[in-house]
């Protein structure tokens, strides 16, 4: 595939709604955060969950983030300046998802697991919003 086809796809791509270029890259950024998040509660003998969510977020940031810039909002430029923004917003998201996970884990189920698995499905939509009308307001495609 030669640069000005993979361009062209890429500007198609970019002409579908930031909805669903949300919910299928975040989907993916959704489920690498939670195997980063499984796989330090695991090594972490099933102990301290709220540290696993911590690590989940710091390790998953860059990931998604350049996801995020690149494949649902499609923003050039402005990188530092929207990183940053993006902090701010993982900031609010993290803050969410701990307060979620704790409620669902003390009053709904034991299970930490799927506590987590609806705590990043809630934190998302936070997340979109946030993204959506802040971290990249001003620097559509």
């Amino acid at each position: 595939m030669n640069r000005e086809s993979v361009v062209n796809l890429y500007n198609r791509w970019c002409l579908i709604s930031d909805k669903i270029r949300f919910l299928l890259v975040g989907g993916f950024n959704a489920a690498f955060s939670y195997v980063i998040f499984a796989l330090a509660f695991y090594l972490m003998h099933h102990q301290h969950y709220q540290i696993c969510v911590a690590l989940q977020w710091i390790i998953s940031s860059v990931f998604s983030f350049t996801n995020q810039k690149v494949f649902v909002f499609c923003t050039k430029g402005n990188w530092l300046k929207e990183y940053f923004k993006c902090c701010t917003t993982w900031v609010v998201s993290y803050i969410c998802n701990a307060i979620i996970l704790e409620i669902i884990v003390r009053y709904v189920t034991k299970n930490v697991y799927i506590g987590q698995i609806i705590s990043i499905f809630m934190a998302s939509i936070v997340t979109y919003l946030l993204f959506k009308y802040f971290a990249f307001k001003h620097h559509k495609k």
